[in-house]
């Protein structure tokens, strides 16, 4: 797959909490595993945080942005089924803290990793949908940062959404290709993440071989490490030394992680410390960026408690279903009746069918196995 500087860099969007017309500064962000976030969110904010000047500082941390206000009407019907939807993006700015984990100087944002989290009715159970960044899609006319509208068309990749008209641009990207309307938005960052990890005290992996790869600066011998936030972040961007060296590869890495991380969780006794537990949910409201219907303590409260209880064995994990792009092989198309099946699934509330990603290059190769 194409490395992260291939496309142009652009100036994302944002919207100030609660308005719709006015936006405030760019924060700058960057690509991570943000499924963690969420799960990271789930257990520390469940634990109650969010009383007197501890609420305050902690709502004061999150930054939302107004997706319904921004989309209007031009949204799929909102199913009432009892089922969730959510779009957990990361993006890829190289600036700030994060310059060192590639080239630095680079304005503007690309979502670098999607995924879409159906939680079931009873929120007992969920799936999720890794969309490859180099898909080639059909981008709907969007809003540009610069208050131009931007038309779309056919054969975009997927990132280029975000770069075009930011968050809301990338939630009416997925809206159009699933025709399942999203419920929530969540967002991380590198550095987030590495916090996130470190104040968690680190996850538990095996590893089958041996990992080295100077890009996202890791080296790991085969064997049982626990992983900091250093090398966890490594672990869940490599591409060139694990699976095909493309996007696909490390997305079955990062599934792979997500499970280890799901199943010790719950097991780092935030509720028995409360520095611990303050810790890490100040971490986790600064890391995630949400929509204007999760951007206050209470109501991500709310949302991390509906969450607590989907465990590894819970969650289904697949890639949407793609084949290799015959005229550049560092692209993919979807395979759409594999793809309908998918999220016809997901909008009926359903499990994936096996069919749905049988024959996918997705879920083709090896690399999520190296991780367990």
């Amino acid at each position: 797959m194409a490395d992260e500087s291939d496309d142009p860099s652009t100036v994302r969007r944002r919207r100030d909490k609660g308005a719709t017309g006015r936006r405030r500064k760019p924060r700058k962000r960057s690509k991570a595993l943000v499924v963690t976030a969420w799960v990271a969110a789930s257990v520390v904010l469940a634990g109650g945080i969010g009383l007197g000047v501890v609420y305050f500082k902690l709502n004061g941390n999150i930054t939302g942005v107004d997706i319904n206000a921004a989309l209007g009407t031009d949204r799929p019907d909102d199913v009432d089924n009892g089922s969730m939807d959510i779009l957990v993006l990361g993006s890829d700015s190289r600036d700030g803290a994060n310059s060192k984990y590639g080239g630095s100087g680079q304005e503007g944002e690309r979502s670098d990793t999607a995924m879409v989290v159906h939680v079931y009715e009873g929120h007992k159970k969920a799936s999720v949908v890794s969309i490859p960044r180099d898909t080639m899609v059909t981008r709907p006319e969007c809003e540009t940062d610069a208050g131009t509208t931007d038309p779309g068309g056919p054969h975009h990749m997927f990132n280029e959404s975000y770069s075009v008209g930011g968050p809301a641009c990338a939630v009416k990207t997925v809206e159009k290709m699933s025709g399942i309307r999203m419920d929530h938005y969540l967002e991380v960052d590198f550095t987030g993440f590495k916090k996130l990890i470190n104040e968690l005290g680190g996850v538990d992996v095996t590893t089958k071989k041996d990992i080295s790869d100077p890009d996202s600066h890791l080296n790991l011998a085969a064997g049982t490490h626990t992983l900091d936030g250093e090398q966890a972040l490594g672990l869940v961007r490599t591409r060139h030394a694990v699976g095909d060296g493309g996007d696909l590869g490390r997305i079955q890495l990062q599934q792979a992680f997500i499970k280890a991380l799901l199943d010790q969780v719950k097991d780092v006794g935030v509720f028995t410390n409360p520095k611990k537990l303050y810790d890490l949910a100040d971490t986790a409201t600064q890391t995630v960026t949400t929509d204007s219907e999760l951007d206050d303590v209470k109501s991500l409260i709310g949302f991390a408690d509906s969450l607590k209880g989907i465990e590894s064995n819970d969650m289904k994990m697949v890639t949407l279903p793609v084949t290799y792009d015959p005229n550049d092989p560092n692209r993919v198309i979807p395979l759409e009746k594999h793809g309908k099946q998918v999220w016809d699934a997901l909008h009926d509330d359903k499990r994936i069918p096996a069919s749905a990603t049988k024959g996918s290059a997705g879920d083709q190769g090896d690399a999520g196995s190296v991780v367990e």
